[in-house]
């Protein structure tokens, strides 16, 4: 079961792709917002949208935003979603604004009810959950610049509710472990 809005963000730690832990421990953190996305290497909808989803990371980064990419899927099944291919995708893009985290007992996209690749999770600076569901709507359409996603954090940046709190996540289904 996904979460719900206002529900508080799920504690984790977990290694990026340079072997840090990145913490979300529930203690004071200063920032404004909190995104984690669930993606992967391999789905064409995360693929898709990925430029988008890091220019987001980077324009809001001044916003103190914080912002975590997580794959979980299945590495083992799925090689290309795997911890080894995971470094070698961020090598290869000579690094990312946003660390890309590897979930490999799947507990944390269990702990969010996450199911699809990418599946956005917008927390506000309470860490309670503000916006759930897709970057914009369009995989198709970059002109479309994950307008919901920044919409959410704008509405939040500017002290006020998310003005639509959730929208249907499209995209690949998480390769949950048999």
């Amino acid at each position: 079961m996904s979460l719900s809005i206002g529900d508080a963000i799920p504690l984790f730690a977990l290694p990026d792709t340079s072997d840090q832990v990145h913490r979300v421990d529930g203690g004071a953190h200063g920032k404004s917002a909190s995104v984690v996305v669930f993606t992967c290497n391999h789905c064409p909808y995360a693929i898709a949208w990925h430029d988008r989803l890091l220019d987001v990371a980077q324009d809001y980064k001044p916003r103190e935003v914080r912002f975590y990419a997580i794959c979980s899927n299945d590495g083992a099944r799925y090689p290309r979603d795997s911890f080894a291919a995971m470094k070698q995708r961020v090598q290869a893009d000579g690094g990312w604004p946003v660390p890309y985290l590897r979930d490999e007992a799947q507990d944390v996209a269990h702990a969010f009810g996450a199911e699809r690749t990418p599946e956005v999770f917008v927390f506000d600076a309470e860490d309670r959950l503000a916006y759930h569901g897709a970057p914009d709507g369009s995989s198709d359409d970059p002109s479309q610049n994950a307008q919901w996603l920044r919409d959410a954090l704008d509405d939040l940046l500017a002290g006020g509710p998310v003005s639509r709190p959730e929208t249907k996540p499209v995209g690949c289904s998480i390769k949950w472990k048999e």
